[in-house]
């Protein structure tokens, strides 16, 4: 049967990660960046020695600067593209990333979901809620009723208005007003005599005489 169908072929290693691929391009990248700057010091060598160069050792000098300038173009181009790729991955990475924190957060909800339902059919009742809240409503109603009779004055009779104690309070300023307009000031109370009821002397003497006859 072997021979037939041929042999299984033995699994080979797993896949690189995202992660792994976007670092392995990230070293490349850093590779071609440092031949990229050396070929820019190079260049810039080249600069230098066409400034002062012969007209005959120029043209070898200006074919040599083109040929490295070429070498940094073609690194460049490879660079942008590792780096396309390396972005591509890291937004792939990001986006599976994403869809485990969105499962997640599924099933998180799902399972309170549960939880509540359970909570509300085994220890929560509407009917129950609304008896306690009228419950709790007549106790408060009971309560303000107590508050009330215990704030009440008992030393008032009942048959006693607010609007009669407001007029016995006027009659008791109006007699305060008659009481203080009938007393007699100080500077008078000073020049009275101490027995203002009695007679005057000469009345008395005259009625002496009269008795003498």
């Amino acid at each position: 049967m072997k021979r037939v169908f041929g042999k299984k072929k033995a699994p080979g290693p797993p896949p690189p990660t995202l992660e792994q691929a976007s670092s392995n391009l990230g070293k490349r990248t850093e590779s071609l960046d440092a031949k990229i700057a050396a070929l820019d010091k190079e260049l810039n060598g080249y600069k230098s020695k066409l400034k002062t160069a012969n007209p005959s050792v120029k043209r070898n000098l200006q074919k040599r600067a083109l040929d490295v300038l070429k070498r940094k173009r073609m690194y460049e181009n490879q660079r942008d593209m590792l780096l396309g790729q390396q972005f591509n991955m890291d937004q792939a990475s990001f986006g599976i990333e994403s869809a485990k924190a969105t499962v997640d957060s599924v099933a998180a909800m799902k399972a309170a979901n549960l939880e509540l339902k359970a909570a509300l059919k085994k220890d929560l009742h509407i009917d129950e809620v609304d008896d306690l809240a009228d419950d709790m409503e007549d106790l408060m109603y009971e309560m303000n009723e107590i508050n009330e009779a215990l704030g009440r004055n008992f030393a008032t009779p009942e048959d006693i208005t607010e609007d009669d104690l407001e007029a016995e309070l006027d009659m008791l300023g109006d007699e305060l007003e008659e009481d203080q307009g009938e007393e007699v000031p100080s500077y008078l109370q000073q020049g009275l005599p101490s027995n203002p009821t009695g007679a005057p002397k000469e009345k008395e003497e005259a009625h002496a005489e009269l008795a003498g006859l």
